[in-house]
């Protein structure tokens, strides 16, 4: 069930709007066309709990004082009961103050929703597909690639409580230039580990996880593939190799409690039509050229900057021919009518003839939307985890997760923004402090579990409790951080950026510790106590929301 009650934000940008339009009429406004209406939170919180601007863009266009403006739209303006106080703060901000009544009835509200509470529908069941990790199944997943899984699987959680229609897909590059390096770097390995002279392709795969899988292979198969043809042979453990590392990459991914709907393979998109038919439409559509032996897209006739290779000299299709059929089959053939893609920084370049790409096969390019995901620096406090001692040249994801546990990797993977580079403290990640952020949060949510089954053993039943009893300011500071929940749902959902939910959280935590400090919960007041194990069950359901959200445990002991 999806929440119908509307968000206070959006009812103040109602009256605004009104009260605007009521201006035009006995003003003239003639000139003014009125656009959305923006409505923040003032970062001053003594001015009140949300803020507009409007009044200063409107003196832009009329030619007159933004606070003349501001006087002049308050007075033609019906406040809603949620508001209790209105001020205007130069040079000419709309300020708004929530009432203390409504916002205690607020807590029934998070109860009566329960988990529920934060669920949106502004996708309208609007189906997307996130595509992400999608690493070539060459090697161990690393540190990089564990943001992204992070980041993916916590935007599909967010834009399916907010609406949308959701399908997580890994793509996996099993054939092409890359898979045939990795079947050659792994036969030189079976060959070197059974004593036979063999060499690794200049730009193959050395690290030491390749002899680990040559070993397992032996054990498994002895020398059976010494008595092939090296074509043969290469082909035949090339599978098992695949096989293992998508095994292995599985397992990682569950460690850090990412799944997926689909595991989508590139080798179908030739062994069905899918990509001569893609190629086919692109010639038919002036799209294709051959030159120098070699076939093109011609990106310059959509605004690109350079042409890109389609097909090789040597007839192999490069990596931008596969993804277009893909993106094709994405857009076309399943039809989502938005398709987003977590890709490294490497693939920043790719984004534009991409969607020049899709403009060439009828699609909005605005369809496909990228978040880059930005490199990854490992620390010990001012140390620089350069190398891995176990696969020589990387740190693997399974290393770090060990090290730290899955909860530090997706909130300190989630709090820095996709498109910044960030650096991971190892030492504040295992930290059992309130230094520790992802501490901090679940320690909150346990020292509520711990009051609540302390209400239990009293036989304390607070379902009546009267809320109107909260009154003092840790209580309502602590009730203004709970009704935040739906708008950083919304606004994840909208931006693709879903740091801001760990940001909130923790904000969240802050709030409920400082009302914890301040406001003793159960007392000899039973019915003082009643009405704040209701505001604490009503934090616990939020953080738990949130943290379930972001693919964190909400312990309930610590």
């Amino acid at each position: 069930m999806k929440q119908n009650i509307p968000m206070i934000r959006n009812k103040i940008a109602d009256c605004l709007k009104e009260a605007i339009i009521q201006l035009q009429r006995t003003e003239n406004y003639e000139s003014l066309t009125l656009g959305n209406i923006t409505i923040e939170h003032p970062q001053n919180t003594t001015h009140g709990d949300y803020a507009s601007g409007i009044s200063m863009k409107m003196a832009g266009i009329l030619k007159c004082s933004p606070i003349s403006i501001a006087e002049k739209i308050i007075s033609q303006m019906s406040l809603c009961p949620e508001i209790s106080r209105v001020i205007i703060a130069s040079p000419g901000f709309i300020n708004f103050t929530l009432s203390d009544d409504w916002l205690v009835k607020q807590v029934d509200t998070i109860l009566e929703c329960g988990q529920e509470y934060g669920d949106i529908d502004i996708g309208n069941n609007t189906s997307l597909q996130v595509e992400f990790v999608s690493v070539n199944p060459t090697g161990p997943l690393h540190v990089g690639h564990g943001r992204g899984a992070v980041l993916g699987s916590t935007l599909a959680n967010i834009l399916s409580t907010a609406g949308y229609s959701v399908e997580k897909e890994y793509y996996l590059n099993d054939t092409g230039t890359q898979i045939d390096t990795f079947n050659n770097s792994l036969y030189a390995r079976y060959c070197e580990c059974l004593g036979r002279k063999a060499e690794i392709p200049l730009n193959g795969y050395f690290g030491d996880y390749l002899i680990d899988m040559a070993k397992n292979i032996i054990s498994e198969n002895g020398d059976v593939f010494l008595s092939m043809s090296p074509e043969d042979a290469i082909s035949e453990i090339g599978k098992i190799g695949l096989t293992t590392i998508v095994a292995d990459i599985r397992r990682d991914l569950i460690s850090i409690n990412v799944d997926f709907d689909n595991w989508f393979s590139e080798k179908s998109l030739y062994q069905g039509n899918e990509y001569d038919e893609i190629m086919a439409f692109l010639n038919r559509s002036g799209y294709i050229v051959n030159r120098d032996n070699a076939t093109w897209f011609e990106s310059t006739a959509l605004g690109e900057d350079k042409d890109n290779v389609l097909v090789r000299s040597d007839g192999t299709p490069t990596y931008f021919a596969s993804d277009i059929a893909y993106h094709y089959n994405k857009l076309v053939t399943r039809n989502f009518d938005t398709a987003i893609d977590i890709w490294g920084a490497d693939h920043q370049g790719h984004v534009p003839r991409m969607k020049a790409a899709i403009k060439a096969f009828g699609k909005d390019p605005d369809k496909l939307k990228v978040v880059i995901c930005q490199l990854v620096t490992l620390r010990r406090g001012k140390e620089t985890i350069k190398i891995s001692k176990r696969s020589g040249d990387i740190v693997t994801l399974k290393e770090l997760i060990d090290e730290v546990g899955a909860d530090a990797c997706r909130y300190f993977f989630l709090s820095r923004s996709a498109n910044s580079q960030m650096d991971f403290d190892i030492i504040l990640a295992k930290e059992q402090s309130s230094s520790n952020p992802v501490y901090y949060i679940q320690y909150a949510y346990a020292r509520i579990s711990s009051i609540t089954r302390l209400a239990e053993q009293k036989g304390i039943d607070y379902s009546n409790g009267n809320i109107s009893l909260l009154t003092t300011e840790p209580e309502l500071t602590l009730i203004r951080q709970l009704i935040l929940l739906p708008e950083i749902i919304e606004k994840v959902a909208t931006t693709l950026e879903p740091q801001h939910l760990p940001h909130y959280v923790h904000e969240l935590a802050t709030a409920f510790h400082s009302f914890y400090k301040q406001c003793r919960v159960i007392t000899e007041n039973s019915a003082l106590s009643e009405a704040r194990l209701k505001l604490v069950q009503a934090t616990q359901i939020v953080i738990s929301k949130s943290l379930k959200l972001m693919g964190i445990n909400a312990p309930d002991n610590m």
